[in-house]
């Protein structure tokens, strides 16, 4: 058992910390160590200063020689390379530049060596909770192109952009405080341009009235590997709950903590920014008050009550989506779900007993496809199956389908109030926690969860989300809709996962390259039924 234990211990991702300590223990490297941990994973620091710091009042800030700074990240480097990089507090210039060439030269020749990337945050920490000036004067543009996200708050995203380079804003007044909210989207965006990387600008402290309902904040989105096309390049909203308390003391130190942690366990940047704004939401509500001051976060582990979640909206000229729709309702299983691309096979599982079964057409002259399309709406009627289609939402919707599956992309072209209002159901493919919130905020009949194992009946360009990701999925909207697992599941795999308590499986190759597809479906549906997913 104690070989076991330290096994599981070693392969923690390494996440680092490059920041200030805080003598009063509620934000900077204490805070960080805490989450880093709290989410799973093995934190290392590099501290930068030391500050004589209380829960109402910063007293006296203390950097490190340039030596001590240096030596950390290079003994760190040498021992315990990291997978993601938070940095924080800076207490100097000489810091800034010093850091940047590091990163730019140390850092990158070991992931060059190892051929990985690490991911590195950076929360721009310039004033404290308490309101005291902590280092407002910094100039980060030797970071340029060297950060993965930056973090700044409304107040900090002020004084970091240049306002001269942008007129709208000269002409707004920004110069000493951003009030509109189109005002913070362009200075986001001109900040993302300014240092060539992502911008999350925190709405969470109480200032310009837009913000004051809810905890909202502006994700500017670059170009970023593993996710959606439609999710790249475009500005976010993200709005989640405000909860009434005064202990935020450390909770943008927290943030930035929590997303390179969540993106150290391979999640990509979108799934890191949402699960860290409902694990900070979830620590104010659980806050604690040690001193007299605003108190601290509690560490709350791995969000999965989906309420503490963002809702997500479109702040650009990009394609967004309607709300306020609702599909109809699927209340009992889905089963064994085959999806197929020919009427053929379509209709021998019928015949082996298929409940629910997908036709997925994705090449062929458009009358040849019309005519499947209804010869197979025509046997999912015959059947009393539950018959979707894949995509051709207009056709399924002119011949009466029973429902439709859309992919994320879909989603953005597709009439959705049209569909919802003919009473046909609505299946939506998502590849992350990014894509379930947005999937989530249009009510769909079903949700698939995919891929979860490696396939080749598509190219994707998320990587396999394995077993672990799944169980989070369940855990998070298992209460609210079917869930579908999908992508490279066969019999070998059946067992694992039924016991992360995923509703229904969709099966395609184990099916579509069976010598009896039947007979494998029959066989399928059997062990599918017969695993006990609480074992």
């Amino acid at each position: 058992m104690a070989n076991s234990t330290l096994s599981s211990s070693v392969n923690k991702p390494i996440v680092w910390t490059i920041a200030g300590s805080d003598s009063g223990g509620g934000a900077g490297i204490q805070a960080d160590l805490l989450t880093i941990h709290d989410l799973g994973c093995h934190p290392c620091s590099a501290i930068t200063c030391l500050t004589a710091q209380s829960s109402v009042a910063v007293n006296l800030v203390e950097a490190v020689s340039p030596q001590m700074f240096q030596s950390q990240l290079d003994t760190l480097l040498h021992d315990l390379p990291p997978v993601a990089i938070k940095i924080g507090l800076l207490a100097n210039q000489s810091q800034v530049v010093m850091l940047a060439s590091w990163l730019k030269k140390r850092l990158a020749e070991y992931c060059k060596q190892a051929g990985i990337e690490v991911s590195v945050i950076l929360d721009p920490v310039m004033f404290a909770t308490c309101g005291d000036n902590l280092n407002s004067t910094l100039d980060f543009s030797p970071f340029k192109s060297l950060l993965t996200l930056i973090t700044p708050n409304i107040t900090e995203l002020a004084a970091l952009v240049d306002i001269k380079a942008k007129p709208a804003l000269a002409m707004s007044g920004a110069e000493s405080t951003l009030v509109d909210q189109a005002d913070c989207v362009l200075a986001a965006e001109l900040l993302s341009e300014q240092l060539n990387c992502h911008v999350l600008a925190k709405g969470g402290d109480l200032g310009p009235t837009w913000l004051r309902d809810c905890a909202q904040d502006i994700f500017v989105c670059r170009e970023e590997k593993g996710i959606s096309t439609l999710h790249q390049g475009r500005t976010f909203l993200l709005s989640g709950p405000r909860i009434n308390s005064d202990n935020t003391h450390g909770s943008g130190c927290t943030l930035s903590s929590a997303i390179a942690s969540v993106m150290g366990q391979g999640y990509v940047l979108h799934d890191a920014i949402v699960i860290a704004k409902a694990y900070v939401t979830a620590g104010i509500a659980a806050s604690f008050q040690p001193g007299s001051g605003a108190g601290t976060l509690a560490r709350t582990s791995w969000p999965s009550d989906l309420t503490l979640y963002p809702s997500i909206s479109v702040l650009d000229s990009g394609p967004s989506l309607p709300g306020s729709i609702k599909f109809k309702p699927i209340v009992e299983r889905l089963g064994l779900y085959p999806v197929v691309a020919d009427l053929t096979l379509l209709h021998s599982l019928l015949e082996a007993g298929a409940k629910t079964i997908q036709l997925r057409i994705k090449d062929g002259l458009t009358d040849d496809i019309e005519q499947q399309i209804c010869s197979a709406i025509q046997l999912g009627r015959d059947y009393k199956a539950k018959l979707f289609i894949n995509d051709h939402w207009q056709l399924a919707l002119k011949h009466g389908a029973y429902g439709i599956h859309l992919g994320q992309e879909d989603l953005y072209t597709a009439d959705l109030t049209k569909i919802a209002s003919a009473d046909i159901a609505l299946g939506v493919s998502s590849h992350s926690y990014f894509e379930l919130l947005i999937a989530h905020q249009i009510a769909p009949s079903y949700i698939a969860l995919g891929h979860i194992f490696p396939t080749t009946t598509k190219v994707m360009p998320s990587k396999p989300q394995g077993l672990n990701k799944l169980r989070q999925y369940v855990e998070l909207l298992g209460s609210h809709y079917p869930l579908v697992a999908i992508g490279g599941i066969d019999e070998s795999k059946l067992e694992a996962v039924k016991h992360t308590r995923v509703h229904d499986i969709a099966v395609v190759r184990a099916l579509t390259q069976a010598e009896d597809p039947a007979g494998a479906f029959r066989m399928l549906t059997q062990k599918w039924e017969t695993y006990d997913a609480t074992e």
